[in-house]
């Protein structure tokens, strides 16, 4: 008789053995249903059907590499150590004895008049030295390119180096200082390959570039980032709008081009931030479509044309904006309207504040400078402006902006005999010896007049756009604001025929 456990034992048996049998029939065998069960997986190398997709530069480098030049620029100016000892017989007799034996026994040698000279030596001409190398790139077929003003500042000759290593003789069409770009030309029997600029309008902070130069020199050399910022102001120009990036730009890359992944520029490589000397990832680039209308002028004219209001102009602050009962620090306030220029001819006074020009808004002094440089000069333009807390629009005829524009004057010392105390302020006053306003003659440290940038010397000419002729009437004056409920008071200071703006706060105590 079978007991149950012997029953259940060989059922278990019959129906691994017939598994084994079906595993045989159907080819996958033993030793494969084992392994699956117990052993380990075979191992394998990770390849992966469909790649990430991943930025790729190649193609575009093919494509715009020719159109890149390395620009080297020498210069007439000899090193102060290239002298020659050549003393004419009168010179000779006035050396000291001992000089005059040496130069006897060794004339021949340098050259003195007992001596024979050496001609080659002698006629050797004076040859361009390098003093400066930096980057470029065509922008038309027949051989103008761009690079930037301060690497063919110091030159007399120039020279381009293409990327297969042809070097060819070039000459400075224009330059312009004030956004550091120039023109170069290189005439030669074959068409260039060029680039073109780009809309940077539509250039977005994150961007793919890619920056080709010459940095330190060796040639055609590629960096890719992105774009770190815009509008960048780096104290480099009136005009400052850069493009910040972040791929590596060195001595070198001044000059060339930042492309976009079409292959368009769309800024010219122009300075870095580096505390060491060496690329820290942040570079800025002149944007295209400054560059854009730049070149083009120098190249029809060899110089920019750029219209001009004549008006000494500075930042709306907070402090500036409460003073005038302002709600917003916008604009570019006119801290001083040059005699006869046009903004004076137009009736802008001092203390205006410019908010448009042609209905185009103006943010600060930048955004004015910019937009009334972007014109021509002789055209009309319509300025809006607040003036006693109205809105009101004038037309100025734009004049050209003078190449130079000095001031200077000497103010007498005042007479410290006369000074008055303000010390709710911190600061005492004298009447001007010549001329209006109120010469400050002293400032207390952590005081009102102190904490608005007063400096001893300068004269307080109008205090909230009153004129002011003695500490009276300042004090008139502030005690009317602080009445009025504002916290700061607009005075108008001037220095040297040079007016600024500043709000003190009118707190007592």
């Amino acid at each position: 008789m079978t007991t149950p456990n012997k029953t259940s034992r060989r059922s278990i048996v019959n129906k691994v053995a017939a598994a084994l049998i079906a595993s045989t029939v159907l080819g996958v065998g033993a030793f494969s249903f084992s392994g699956a069960i117990t052993g380990p997986a075979a191992a394998e190398a990770v390849h992966i059907q469909t790649p990430a997709a991943a930025p790729g530069f190649a193609d575009l480098i093919e494509k715009v590499s020719p159109a890149v030049v390395s620009v080297r620029v020498k210069s007439n100016v000899q090193p102060a150590s290239n002298m020659e000892f050549n003393f004419n017989g009168q010179n000779f007799d006035q050396l000291p004895p001992p000089l005059q034996k040496f130069f006897r026994d060794f004339g021949p040698q340098f050259g003195t008049p007992n001596g024979p000279r050496d001609d080659h030596h002698a006629q050797r001409p004076h040859r361009a030295r390098p003093v400066a190398q930096g980057s470029g790139f065509f922008i038309s077929g027949d051989g103008y390119l761009v690079t930037n003003n301060h690497v063919v500042a110091d030159g007399t000759e120039y020279s381009v180096v293409l990327n297969d290593g042809t070097e060819l003789d070039a000459k400075l069409i224009g330059a312009d200082p004030r956004t550091d770009l120039a023109v170069l030309k290189v005439d030669a029997d074959r068409e260039f390959t060029y680039v073109s600029f780009a809309d940077d309008s539509k250039v977005r902070v994150g961007d793919w570039v890619v920056a080709v130069g010459n940095p330190f020199g060796l040639g055609g050399t590629v960096t890719a980032g992105i774009v770190s910022a815009r509008g960048r102001d780096i104290g480099a120009g009136p005009y400052d709008d850069f493009i910040q990036i972040d791929a590596a730009v060195n001595r070198g890359n001044s000059g060339g081009p930042t492309f976009d992944l079409a292959g368009q520029v769309v800024g010219i490589n122009t300075a870095i931030f580096s505390p060491s000397g060496g690329n820290v990832g942040i570079a800025f680039a002149v944007p295209a479509s400054t560059a854009k209308s730049v070149v083009k002028q120098l190249m029809a004219d060899g110089k920019v044309q750029r219209g001009w209001l004549g008006v000494a102009i500075q930042p709306v602050t907070a402090d500036i904006a409460e003073s005038l009962g302002l709600k917003k620090t916008t604009g570019a306030l006119v801290a001083d309207p040059q005699a006869d220029a046009p903004a004076a001819k137009a009736g802008i006074k001092a203390g205006d504040i410019i908010t448009a020009v042609n209905g185009n808004e103006v943010k600060g002094p930048r955004e004015l400078a910019r937009e009334i440089a972007g014109i021509n000069p002789g055209t009309d333009v319509n300025v809006t402006l607040m003036r006693d807390g109205k809105e009101k629009t004038v037309t100025v005829k734009l004049g050209e902006l003078p190449r130079k524009q000095m001031a200077s004057a000497e103010q007498a010392a005042p007479d410290q005999s006369a000074q008055t105390a303000l010390s709710d302020f911190g600061m005492t006053v004298a009447p001007a010896e010549q001329g209006s306003g109120v010469v400050v003659t002293g400032v207390e440290p952590d005081s009102a007049a102190a904490d608005a940038g007063i400096r001893v010397g300068e004269k307080i000419m109008e205090v909230n756009n009153q004129p002011v002729e003695s500490a009276s009437d300042i004090e008139k004056e502030l005690t009317a604001v602080a009445d009025s409920g504002r916290k700061a008071a607009l005075l108008l200071l001037e220095q040297n025929d040079t007016n600024r703006f500043v709000a003190m706060p009118v707190g007592k105590g």
